[in-house]
This record gives structure tokens, sequence and C-alpha cells, in this order.
């Protein structure tokens, strides 16, 4: 186990998940419902109280992977000046907050990258690193080559690139690259590689990046890979239901897999620092930062989705009391959170016992 992985798993899931919190927080104060507790950590017995401030117990819990907040009467709309007494406009702002918060954490670190590395450049496909007992080994491909065609056929992105490999099995294919400024000629034989059950040349790929200009343009790049990350996720479930989606890509995944998916990303953020060029110099956290991301993402869009006991399933029982101005019984809206977490902690146990027994193929 890396120690340095342990370390950023350790602060960025427990950092997400106090994020969200946060902006649950921040809302509450903001429309004068009063908190209770803010803790880092899971909640445990002992907890240390490390200052309390306009009412509120911060805490510092036993077990650091995430926080919580406790509103003042936050299931019993009898209790004056608490969450569930409160208005349900000022239900729904405390309850969107905390999403919120993740898909602005995610859009900052989005715009940080950019600022460090530049935007992608969509248009071309990167090689970020060799299988040494691959056949690109063999035939000379370097980390940070850019492919410019294959067989004369324009490479723009991985879809063409991939149905050219595929489409040659054991057939020798010649590539132009671009390799610090200056077009090399390569010729290599993809091989059926058994485990991914298609043809490969054995590179791991991504984008070059391009300058920006701007603070403004770095926000605005920010914006776009947040909104095309959201767009993804909200696509899940109809590529799910029209079968064009890997089960491999549709799984969920738990601590072990969060940690070995970031794992990988400081394996290839170190490898992608040492292989580039002076040119176009690399962050070896980039791609971490980049997963981090893509985590806030996740944790802000499914926390809104509307099932009991998530965000989402708490705004589904406010929009009608904003309608009819007539509230559902807190007593029946609670039973269906409770049943509703109940099955979102089964869900989770299964996913990472999961991991364990069928951990993720990330390449």
């Amino acid at each position: 186990m890396d120690p340095l992985t342990l370390i950023l798993f350790v602060l960025a899931f427990a950092g997400m998940v106090i994020i969200h919190e946060f902006g649950h927080f921040i809302a509450a104060r903001l429309c004068d419902i009063e908190v209770e507790e803010f803790g880092i950590g899971l909640p445990t017995p002992g907890a240390i109280t490390l200052f309390t401030w306009k009412g509120t117990r911060f805490t510092l819990n036993w077990l650091p992977l995430g926080g919580f907040v406790r509103p003042k009467g936050e299931n019993d709309p009898t209790v004056a000046g608490g969450l569930a007494a409160a208005s349900p406009w000022k239900r729904l702002i405390v309850l969107v907050a905390g999403p919120l918060m993740n898909l602005i954490t995610a859009f900052l670190i989005y715009s940080f990258i950019v600022s460090r590395i530049g935007a992608y450049d969509i248009n071309k496909v990167l090689i970020t690193s060799i299988n040494t007992e691959g056949p690109a080994a063999q035939a000379g491909f370097q980390a940070g080559d850019i492919f410019i065609n294959g067989n004369g056929e324009p490479i723009q992105n991985f879809n063409e690139l991939s149905d050219l490999i595929s489409a040659n099995e054991d057939k020798p294919v010649n590539f132009l690259v671009e390799r610090n400024g200056q077009q090399v000629e390569l010729t290599v034989t993809p091989h059926m590689d058994a485990e991914m059950g298609r043809p490969i040349i054995g590179v791991g790929l991504s984008v070059p990046h391009r300058a920006t200009s701007s603070v403004v343009e770095n926000f605005q790049w920010g914006a776009k890979y947040t909104s095309s990350n959201v767009y993804a996720l909200l696509a899940l479930p109809a590529k799910l239901i029209r079968g064009t989606l890997p089960a491999e890509q549709s799984r969920l995944v738990g601590l072990k897999g969060i940690y070995d998916i970031m794992e990988y990303s400081v394996e290839q953020g170190r490898e992608a620092s040492a292989s580039a060029p002076a040119s176009q110099p690399f962050d070896w956290y980039i791609p971490t930062l980049e997963i981090i991301a893509a985590l806030s993402i996740s944790l802000g869009v499914f926390n809104l989705f509307p099932f009991p006991a998530l965000d989402g399933g708490r705004i589904i029982f406010v929009l009608p009391e904003l309608i009819t101005r007539r509230r559902v019984p807190a007593r029946f809206e609670n039973l269906v959170h409770g049943a509703g977490m109940a099955f979102l902690l089964l869900v989770m146990i299964y996913v990472n016992v999961m991991d364990f027994v069928r951990p993720i193929n990330i390449p």
C-alpha cells in the first residue's frame, strides 16, 4: 500500500464529504436554522469537541472518512428554529446546498488544472505510457507521442484509433506521430489481448493540452468539464437500458475501488511527469486531482437522485409543499427515509464487499 496514495485517499474522500456537509451548514446558518453539531469524521462515541461557534459544536470523531451536520430538529417540525420547522423554501435551499458545493469544488479543481497544464485538445490523441512488453514498445513508440494518422487515415479521437487497431489484428499498421515538434513514422502490429478481448498495441492514452490565455478562459473550461461530467452521469441510466455501456464501466465502487483508482492515478501522474517533454511540463498530481473532481461530481449528482434518505429524496417531499401549501406528514416522511437509509446501507455493504471479490479493472 502506497503511503502517499493512502494519505491522498483519506484527505480526498473526507474532504469531499466535509465540503458537502459544509454546504448544508452554511445554507442552514444563512436561513437562520440552528445547527447543533458539525462533525469531522463519521459519528463515533467519545468525539472531541474542538470549539463551539454560535451554538454549533465542531467535533472531531475517531473514524476520519467523512463528516456530518446535525441540524436542530432535523426530522421534527415541532422543534422551533430547527430544519424540519423551517419554511419549504429554506429546507430546499439547505438540501440543494450540499450537492451544489460538490459541483462548485469540481469546477474550481478543473479550472486549476487548466491553469496548470492548459485545456484539452480534444482533436488529438496522446500516448501517456508504454507497456514495455507490448508491440508499441518494440516498434519504438514513446510516451509523449501524438498520433497524426494511421495507414494514411487521420486520427483525431480514441474511437478512430481503436477502430483502426481492431481492424488490423496481426497486420502491420503504419503510424505517423508527432514527437517534440517532429514527425516520426512507426510501424506496429496489433495483437489480441485475451483479458481485454480486443487487439491492442500496448499504450496508455490521453489527450494533449493547449495553453489558455486568461483566468476567464480557465473558468470557462472548468465549467465545461464539470457540465460534461454531470451530463455523462445523468446519461448513464439510458446507456445501461440500451446496453451501450460495458458492465465494468457502470458498476458502483466502494472505498477499496476508489482507493485503487486513486493509486492508479498517482502512478499515471508520476509516469506522465517523468516522461513529459521540457516544452510541456506535467504536474504529477494532475490525474489525481481529475479523479477527485470526478468523485466530487459523482457525490453531488448521486445525492440529488430522488431516492429516500438522499438529498434528492428529501427534496421530493418538499416540492409538493411548495405547490399545494400542504405538508406531507412528518411521521410518514421519516418512515420512508428510514427505510431508504437501511436499503442504502445494505447496498454500500454489498458494493464494498464486491470490491474485494471482484476488483475493478482500471486500465
